[in-house]
């Protein structure tokens, strides 16, 4: 440990601790510019000047890469030090005098700004003040080397080789969320300030909440967007940033961690893998990613929220706010040519952003519905509040929609009054349907039950066993099931974990008194009755080379007793001798 000795004050610092950090740590403030805990020290911008030592053996230095020694004595407000900083902040406005936070220091000092001179225009525009934060997180963090100093000198400037769009610029944004003046930016090439997101360009951090209300409330690290993953999958392949895991207090973060596979003995499966929003693209007069300010429900959703890319203010790509939204019903469900059962959210989703834009905006909503589905428990009185609102409703489908000048139009057809419509907008809304994973037919696999047409797990029985499932032991809860909204979806699974509880609470499993069995002297070893067997209760013994039948899995419902050619695979209770005795008792023979 190091003793030293600032403003009066004693202060104990581990050895390699700076003098900067130890004044932050007696809570002395010391104005820097250029200083990140993420990179080494540059002094760069020599606001943190101070004085060490006394009398004739004092100097003036930078605090910032200034290492902590045993007995040393430090000032930092004295009048030198004083003088110094205000010369420094009268050089740094005198190169960039627009800068905010230059003047308010300028203030807090004393400082002339036009000690050197009228700043000539050109100063005016600059915001640079060549502190070199930005390009040092790009070559020594990001590893992209995307920008550089330019020239010497008075000449010097930040940007990418030959002043032209580098293609090493990953566009992460480091460089502007790090820039203490504003100089740097991310930017969008068509000046578009609330965009698509897997086409933001803004300086959002990889490491995020997907929702506020999220359980459990964990930040996740999304690889696509995380910096350290993009340059290590580049061509590059570089040791990139991990500034996460130097900032993680509690070391949770682990970036070298890999997927793994681990094994569990369990008693019971609750399946509640969910569904997936059905992706509006294909159909093509809707112009969504085709045109601007066509929206999915989704998107409009994380635009609503306060902790969004927008803070809750609803806002075209240009940044101005709407006067006119149409949010569109029933897309991709209730359609003969993608699925035809009702999504059931959809109308309620959509009621629930025509209000969301009544009390953010002074926009006129225009919701354009099949029929209006409000079925749940005060719904009904959610939609005639919408009415006294003044939201307008269209029962009509939706045809196509159209650019015009800087705005949208929407062709639809009014069935209450038997023509075509044209309504103008600013934004398009798509509320999208509910469909089943892609994944699901493999999950089905793997854990042995039934999907239905549209792709949705099976249930054993809709009204008496709505969770239960053909394969005993496995459970389904939400919307894997079927779309559903958030109350059923929790009612659901709190019945799931039931039925699983009371499972293993039993202890032991009854099973089927009625299962197949394979006369091994018969078997010919073809297992056309393992492809056949819906409930993979049939295995193959590679020594006996016969099929053997798993009568705990077993349900006894004849499929490879009807499909064996060889007559091999037999029911039990029902053998031909049993069935003959059965029809003479019933014929009294």
């Amino acid at each position: 440990m190091v003793k030293l000795t600032i403003d009066g004050q004693n202060v104990e610092v581990e050895e390699g601790t700076t003098v900067l950090a130890a004044a932050r740590a007696l809570e002395i403030d010391i104005p820097t510019l250029c200083y990140s805990d993420f990179l080494e020290p540059y002094s760069g911008c020599r606001l943190c000047t101070v004085k060490v030592g006394r009398g004739d053996d004092a100097k003036l230095t930078t605090s910032c890469n200034l290492v902590a020694t045993d007995g040393m004595d430090v000032v930092t407000g004295d009048s030198d030090v004083l003088r110094a900083r205000k010369l420094i902040l009268e050089l740094l406005l005198a190169k960039a005098p627009s800068v905010e936070r230059l003047q308010e220091l300028g203030a807090e000092y004393g400082a002339d700004p036009k000690r050197f001179g009228e700043p000539d225009e050109e100063a005016l525009e600059n915001r640079c003040i060549l502190c070199g934060l930005c390009t040092r997180i790009c070559q020594e963090r990001v590893k992209a080397f995307a920008i550089a100093v330019n020239e010497r000198g008075q000449r010097s400037y930040v940007s990418a080789p030959y002043d032209a769009l580098s293609p090493d610029c990953i566009a992460c944004g480091s460089c502007s969320s790090i820039c203490p003046t504003g100089s740097a930016k991310v930017y969008d090439r068509y000046d578009r300030k609330v965009i698509h997101p897997e086409l933001s360009l803004a300086s959002n951090s990889a490491v995020r909440f997907v929702t506020k209300q999220m359980v459990p409330n964990v930040p996740t690290v999304y690889e696509d967007d995380c910096i350290h993953f993009r340059q290590s999958a580049s061509g590059n392949a570089v040791d990139a940033c991990r500034i996460c895991e130097e900032a993680c207090g509690k070391e949770a973060v682990n970036l070298d961690s890999a997927d793994e596979e681990v094994q569990l003995d369990v008693g019971t499966i609750i399946v509640a893998t969910g569904m997936q929003v059905f992706d509006p693209s294909v159909i093509p007069a809707l112009g969504y990613r085709r045109l601007p300010n066509v929206i999915t429900g989704m998107e409009f959703e994380f635009m609503a929220r306060a902790d969004g890319v927008t803070g809750g203010h609803i806002e075209l790509e240009d940044g101005r706010t709407p006067e006119a939204i149409a949010i569109v019903h029933c897309v991709g469900s209730r359609d003969e040519r993608f699925h035809t059962y009702c999504s059931r959210v959809c109308c309620m989703y959509s009621l629930k952003f025509a209000h969301l834009v009544k009390e953010h905006t002074d926009a006129e909503v225009y919701n354009f519905y099949i029929d209006m589905r409000a079925f749940g428990k005060g719904y009904e009185e959610f939609y005639k509040r919408l009415l006294s609102e003044g939201v307008h409703f269209i029962r009509g489908k939706a045809a196509e929609v159209t650019q015009v000048g800087d705005g949208l139009m929407v062709i639809a057809e009014d069935t209450l009054l038997g023509t075509n419509r044209e309504v103008p907008v600013d934004m398009v809304i798509l509320s999208t349907a509910l469909e089943a994973r892609t994944d699901a037919e493999e999950i089905r696999h793997v854990v042995g039950i039934g999907c239905g047409s549209q792709g949705f797990f099976q249930e054993m029985h809709p009204k008496l066993a709505p969770v239960a499932t053909t394969t005993d032991g496995v459970f389904i809860a939400g919307a894997c099931q079927g779309p559903k909204d958030i109350p059923d979806s929790v009612a659901q699974g709190a019945a799931a974990a039931a039925e699983a509880l009371s499972l293993i609470g039993q202890g032991q499993v009854a099973i089927e008194p009625i299962t197949a069995v394979i006369d091994e002297d018969l078997c010919s070893g073809c297992k056309y009755c393992i492809q056949n067997c819906p409930y993979t209760a049939i295995s193959f013994d590679v020594e006996k080379k016969v099929s053997v039948v798993n009568s705990v899995l077993c349900k006894g419902c004849g499929t490879c007793v009807a499909g064996c050619p060889s007559g091999a695979s037999r029911q039990r209770h029902y053998s031909d001798t049993q069935i003959y005795a059965e029809l003479g008792g019933m014929l009294n023979l």
